[in-house]
């Protein structure tokens, strides 16, 4: 991931930590050390489902015939939208080479032992997205469980590079609204859905109360295909807003709208960027990545 996060207004110095995220992004991946520390235990859950077990890839072996039908974006400027009280979109926000770089790294451990799954429910009913977490478990039957449903093994530790970008991501936003709240962010939960993944209005949360009581914000990042968002103070789709998330996109939510109502009504296909393509070879579909504190 390259240190090139610029900020929105004026000219502001990254991150200290962000200068050296591409190199040790490499290093991460060449290092096998941080692996062995996160090894099932065998606490396996009684409803665990062993056909969850089949490795989810983000990648297939593609050639450029794949990509006819999918234009070159044009030079896109970074910009930001106020969507409302303590919700801002910043636009473009990511380069090509780092969603590369977050690609590459979900892939990584998305293939593993604490990879990508499909939750489902008790009664046998399966989300339409596969799913794996950083820094803690998350399953909409189990919540946040401290031991995977798929093994027993604990989530592995955010990769410092997104933690960074997610203190970034939230600093420029609060040039536009400095009523959201900064975080240190200790969950990550990863979602990949296919062009025809959805997912209903429903709220975040299952945080701490304290969390929650402090607006504490959710910060999504989208890579891949455009995603058409709906947002609004309850169920009613029909009352909804809506906003189309775009790869390279960062949305935050927190303050007065840390509770909305939120969903993705539909993924837009042949909409990802033809550079993040060639250079990661992503599925069709779209991957996103969403912090909280817990």
């Amino acid at each position: 991931m390259m240190m090139m996060i610029k900020r929105i207004q004026g000219t502001v110095k990254p991150l200290a930590r962000y200068a050296s995220v591409n190199a040790s992004f490499r290093n991460s991946r060449n290092d096998n050390s941080h692996h062995d520390k996160y090894k099932p235990n065998h606490k396996t859950p009684a409803n665990y489902d062993l056909n969850q077990t089949k490795p989810f890839s983000l990648i297939l072996p593609r050639s450029t015939d794949s990509f006819s039908g999918i234009k070159m974006p044009e030079n896109l400027e970074r910009s930001c939208q106020v969507l409302g009280p303590g919700m801002v979109l910043l636009k473009n926000y990511i380069d090509i080479s780092d969603q590369v770089e977050i690609v590459n790294t979900c892939q990584e451990f998305g293939m593993g032992p604490r990879g990508f799954y499909q939750p489902g429910y008790n009664g046998g009913a399966k989300l339409n997205l596969h799913m794996m977490c950083f820094g803690r478990n998350w399953d909409p039957q189990t919540k946040y469980d401290p031991y995977y449903r798929s093994d027993g093994s604990q989530a592995p530790p955010i990769p410092d590079q997104l933690i960074s970008l997610v203190e970034c991501s939230i600093q420029d936003s609060q040039a536009h609204d400095d009523e959201i709240p900064s975080i240190y962010p200790d969950i990550c939960i990863v979602n990949f859905y296919t062009t025809t993944g959805r997912l209903g209005l429903h709220q975040d949360r299952d945080e701490s109360q304290n969390s929650l009581n402090r607006g504490l914000p959710v910060v999504s990042i989208s890579i891949g295909d455009s995603a058409q968002f709906m947002y609004g103070n309850n169920r009613d789709v029909e009352k909804a807003n809506g906003v189309l998330l775009e790869s390279g996109d960062v949305l935050i939510f927190g303050g007065k709208s840390r509770h909305i109502y939120h969903g993705v009504k539909t993924v837009v296909p042949n909409s990802a960027p033809l550079p993040l393509l060639i250079q990661s070879m992503l599925r069709p579909g779209r991957l996103n990545l969403t912090f909280r504190q817990y």
